[in-house]
């Protein structure tokens, strides 16, 4: 892919890490596009440890600027999700362990852990080293994940985007219904 691309396989690295950072500071857009690209790019691990390396940095460059004051899109709704809260109200072992725990999981909004960790005591130090361990674990699931679907034929793609389609008009009308007044 590099050779399609034209572009040596360092600064693919490099481009791929700031791509990655500038999603972190977005806070809204799926990493998963871009660790599927480092997967096809550079093969299974040096895709992983790549988007580890760029999530990683993402967060750290995101932590400073949120905690500098930076304001950003959805600032309102990070404030009152649910996991923000919890660790908002955490303290002690019980965030060193919430945050490991929220990072470790996929479906949980960087942005929040972030925003949260951001808004807290903790030290940019600490976050950094709990961030990135925890990341492991999520990356290590997406990549699986990411690798049955650029290894499965077109059929189970179109029924897999279909069944994530659904999903998601699903989860929208429930919002939408649940947050009328």
């Amino acid at each position: 892919m590099n050779e399609f691309i034209g572009l040596d396989s360092w600064s693919l690295i490099f481009i791929s890490i700031f791509i990655n950072i500038l999603i972190s500071i977005l806070g809204f857009l799926p990493s998963v596009f871009l660790t599927a690209f480092n997967i096809s790019a550079f093969g299974f691990w040096t895709g992983i440890a790549i988007s580890i390396l760029g999530e990683s940095l993402g967060a750290i460059v995101s932590f400073y600027l949120y905690r500098k004051g930076m304001k950003f899109a959805g600032i309102d709704q990070i404030l009152s999700n649910k996991y923000f809260l919890k660790l908002k109200e955490a303290s002690g072992t019980e965030w060193v362990f919430l945050l490991f725990l929220f990072r470790m999981v996929p479906f949980v909004p960087s942005s929040v852990v972030t925003v949260a960790a951001a808004f807290s005591s903790i030290s940019i130090v600490a976050f950094s080293v709990i961030s990135s361990v925890g990341k492991i674990p999520s990356l290590l699931i997406e990549a699986f994940v990411v690798m049955n679907v650029l290894d499965a034929d077109k059929g189970t793609v179109i029924l897999l985007a279909g069944s994530v389609a659904v999903g998601m008009f699903y989860l929208a009308y429930r919002w939408r219904k649940n947050n009328r007044l």
